[in-house]
């Protein structure tokens, strides 16, 4: 699933291509990425004028003109796409196509079909935001706050950092990089956290997403930016996806672990449990 860096990149990507841009139609090909009625949705969005294209967890979201909003959840394999000339062949899976004028298309494909397309009204949109943690690069959010809110957790720190209650946008790419980065056990108890360690996991966490959001984030396997091309960030990767492979600072090969049918990844010797 695109995380923090993957939506951030489309973000900053569409934001050149979509703000002022009015949306003259909708076409939809797959109503089961819509929660509401097609017609209801495109009555929501067409003629409305795009504000600004921004991200919220591992959402994007786009301001629309009377005061609503577009939210994108990309779900596994969802992937948004820019397409200048509007009479050229559409890419495959495409779920949504959005009209935009004076020209281009925006193009929604999702070959699994797990992302959601909704348009909210004020009211939807603050329940939304609320429900969702402060934003890991957001320089409100204080060493203190998050040791603070560490240490009253009995939960595993590595499934704390998946918890989009305590962060937003934060997945499991970015969390094992993270843990790894700060040489913290994936499964050590959150509350465990001394104040230097908790310094060092948010330092840590915050280095690797502005890393992977400057490589235009991790490819996988389905991630594509709205121009086309695959995240750069995979190279850079030390633990995730990496088991058997030597540890890049002691050469301890990265083992794996399986938790709540999640996999986690680290070096036994690098992150003593």
């Amino acid at each position: 699933m695109p995380e923090l860096p993957e939506v951030e990149t489309i973000a900053r990507q569409l934001r050149r291509r979509l703000v002022g841009r009015r949306v003259g139609a909708v076409s939809v090909r797959r109503a089961d990425l819509l929660p509401q009625r097609p017609s209801a949705f495109r009555k929501a969005v067409v003629g409305r004028r795009i504000l600004g294209v921004g991200r919220r967890g591992k959402r994007l979201v786009c301001e629309l003109s009377g005061a609503s909003r577009l939210v994108v959840s990309l779900g596994m394999t969802g992937t948004l796409l820019w397409q200048d000339d509007p009479s050229g062949p559409a890419p495959p899976h495409v779920g949504v196509t959005f009209l935009l004028e004076p020209q281009g298309r925006l193009h929604y494909a999702d070959p699994r079909r797990f992302g959601r397309l909704l348009v909210l009204d004020p009211l939807g949109w603050k329940t939304l935001d609320g429900s969702l943690g402060p934003e890991p690069l957001d320089r409100r959010l204080s060493f203190r706050r998050f040791y603070g809110a560490l240490s009253r957790s009995r939960a595993a720190v590595w499934a704390w950092l998946l918890d989009q209650r305590h962060l937003a946008g934060v997945g499991n790419i970015y969390a094992n990089e993270a843990l790894y980065r700060a040489g913290i056990h994936p499964l050590r108890p959150a509350a465990s956290l001394s104040p230097r360690e908790a310094t060092g996991l948010l330092g840590a966490l915050r280095g690797v997403l502005r890393e992977a959001i400057r490589a235009g984030g991790s490819t996988l396997r389905d991630y594509r930016t709205p121009r086309g091309e695959p995240g750069r960030f995979v190279p850079l990767l030390r633990v995730y996806g990496r088991q058997g492979l030597p540890c890049a600072l002691c050469s301890t090969p990265v083992l794996r672990g399986v938790r709540s049918g999640r996999s986690y990844f680290f070096c036994p010797r690098c992150q003593p449990s």
